[in-house]
């Protein structure tokens, strides 16, 4: 009676066991998915300090003067030589752009004033600094200088739900925001070593961050984004390491599975 009773309780030890294993390996703890832990209502944070875009080498930019004199105003926009085609075949007409394009040496050449350096300026500093010399030479005494990037982007890519290229559509565009275009992280999405690369000086840097980490994040310099930045989500190490040709490991479900059917099996047929 004792050898029977122990028999039984040996294969439901084994089974309960195999069970076990089979959640330990196939749940995720909160703490590595929850964003910004710790930060509760009502708490306060300091972020680094504001990042608006700068221009550099190769940026678009749109600059629009202005004027109530709009004739004189569009001496300052570039003239674009456009084919129409029409009935009695084609034709040349001049159409009106405002569109530079930044040189390598950080420079445009803009209407009336040639070659100015405007690399390194804030779309606000630009646009004062061109007032200021369409001003001062007596060209425009009302001038209002208006400027926009054309062809901010930023790249997401890895275990996001949409990778892709992403237009900056504000000033001070932080990772979160990024992240949120893309659609957020999926499920297994590293969230503590998200990378991102940024280009510097004529080298790339890489930043990591910890999305779970409040403080760190809110620190970091690439918590706010500039045009060409690369996001690149890490796979999680669940993932990684489910990721092989035959996907069964001993972290897979359906490893765990085969063993407590295994175990279960053996157990029967030595117990019967």
């Amino acid at each position: 009676m004792n050898l029977k009773h122990n028999m039984i309780t040996l294969r439901k030890f084994l089974f309960a066991g195999a069970v076990a294993c089979l959640f330990a390996t196939s749940c995720t703890t909160p703490k590595d998915i929850t964003y910004m832990q710790g930060f509760e209502n009502g708490d306060t944070q300091a972020v680094r300090v504001d990042s608006r875009l700068t221009v550099q080498p190769d940026d678009r930019l749109s600059i629009c003067v202005s004027s109530k004199d709009a004739e004189l105003a569009n001496i300052f926009h570039l003239m674009v030589s456009q084919r129409q085609i029409g009935q009695a075949g084609a034709s040349s007409s001049n159409t009106m752009t405002s569109s530079y394009v930044v040189g390598p040496n950080g420079e445009i050449n803009f209407p009336q004033l040639g070659r100015i350096k405007v690399e390194g300026l804030t779309r606000q500093q630009m646009a004062t600094m061109i007032e200021g010399e369409i001003i001062g030479r007596g060209l425009l005494k009302d001038a209002i200088v208006t400027v926009e990037f054309m062809n901010a982007t930023i790249a997401v890519l890895g275990d996001v739900a949409t990778p892709g290229e992403y237009t900056i559509d504000r000033d001070n565009l932080n990772i979160l925001q990024a992240l949120s275009k893309a659609g957020d992280l999926t499920i297994t999405g590293d969230r503590k070593n998200v990378l991102v690369v940024r280009e510097e000086g004529g080298k790339e840097i890489a930043y990591r961050l910890d999305l779970t980490n409040t403080a760190e994040l809110m620190q970091s310099p690439a918590y706010y984004l500039r045009q060409n930045d690369i996001i690149y989500v890490e796979p999680n190490n669940y993932k990684k390491r489910t990721a092989t040709n035959n996907a069964n490991t001993v972290l897979t479900p359906s490893f765990w599975l085969s063993v407590a059917s295994f175990i279960t099996t053996i157990s029967v047929l030595i117990f019967k």
